[in-house]
């Protein structure tokens, strides 16, 4: 199967909201919110992926002739691309009948594992779709990290025990999942969390945590006051709020301020190997991808992640060949045209 037939099949079973497009840039879907598109006017998810888009690179091949290696060591365990499929939920609300937030896991988080990468696994209002996202990386030995929504501290508490049980390399949540439409006014409720409340769990969590949905330099601060092991910056994919910037404007001071502390993810818009080299040179650590894996999914199964996961990585292998690098820790600002250093 080839990445254009495997586009081809995610259509013929998605909708009516996401289109599997050639290039997922938020421009079909829209601010069709329930589903894929962005909040408000919708221009969130298309300033995401423009701004990737925006960013050159800096061609050097005078250097040693020599494989590209695409390793990265993050949270205790060893990964062949500094990529991960991001938490994605509300499968049928948002991406197509074929597959229910339960059986989309079941297929991404094994897959992951079998292809070098781990899977961050969404949550629900209904307590089975955590329930059996952690069963799922249990089962691939604890190869996924659970994230959790900004429940109220009862169910948190209740949801951290189950996301321990399963053995990941690391527990996430997306704090910013507070301002999801289809979240408000919902039992359990979920809302902003305070510093401190964010500190007992982090103590809950027993495992390094990390908080999605970091746009500022004070929010990493406070995240880092908080005791966070990790963010990812992250404006959901402008599904929480419009108007926002995108993650690729405010990654650098975020990765300048507390980089040397706390680890840096980030995500949003990006879509090819490239975008994973301009991310990583923009300070992040590594990557989450999330709408691209639910095509891989819905269009090929575990064959679909795979194919889209070898693409990721010949793509990012061949970027940074191209760019006189050969490994991860050798990509810095130097790497993209017209960036200042830091």
């Amino acid at each position: 199967m080839t990445y254009p037939e495997l586009l081809e099949r995610a259509r013929a079973c998605s909708g009516p909201y996401c289109k599997a497009c050639p290039v997922c840039n938020g421009a079909a879907c829209g601010n069709t919110i329930p589903g894929p598109g962005a909040k408000g006017l919708g221009t969130g998810a298309k300033r995401n992926y423009q701004k990737w888009q925006e960013l050159c690179v800096n061609m050097d091949t005078i250097c040693e002739n020599r494989p590209a290696d695409t390793a990265v060591s993050l949270f205790g365990r060893n990964f062949e691309a500094p990529f991960f499929a991001a938490p994605v939920g509300a499968m049928k609300l948002h991406y197509g009948d074929k597959y229910d937030d339960l059986a989309y896991n079941g297929i991404l988080v094994p897959a992951c594992a079998e292809n070098g990468i781990a899977a961050f696994t969404g949550d629900g209002t209904d307590p089975k779709v955590f329930q059996a996202a952690c069963a799922a990386i249990r089962s691939s030995g604890g190869a996924g990290i659970p994230t959790v929504k900004p429940w109220d501290r009862d169910t948190l508490l209740a949801k951290l025990e189950l996301a321990k049980a399963a053995g990941p390399a690391a527990i996430a949540m997306d704090i910013d999942a507070a301002g999801l439409p289809f979240l408000q006014g919902r039992t359990p409720p979920a809302g902003s969390k305070s510093v401190a409340e964010l500190r007992e769990i982090v103590q809950a969590a027993g495992q390094p945590l990390i908080l999605k949905g970091i746009m500022t330099v004070r929010g990493a601060e406070k995240a880092a006051a908080a005791g966070a092991a990790a963010i990812v910056v992250s404006n959901h994919g402008g599904r929480v709020l419009d108007q926002c910037p995108a993650t690729a404007e405010v990654l650098p001071a975020i990765a300048d301020a507390v980089g040397r502390d706390i680890t840096v993810l980030v995500d949003g818009g990006i879509r090819s190997g490239l975008d994973v080299f301009k991310a990583l040179a923009l300070g992040a650590r590594g990557v989450l991808i999330g709408r691209p894996f639910v095509t891989a999914v819905y269009g090929g199964g575990a064959e679909g992640v795979a194919l889209y996961t070898d693409k990721l990585k010949r793509e990012l292998a061949d970027t940074m060949a191209m760019c006189g690098v050969h490994t991860i820790s050798e990509i810095s600002r130097d790497c993209l045209w017209g960036v200042s250093a830091r």
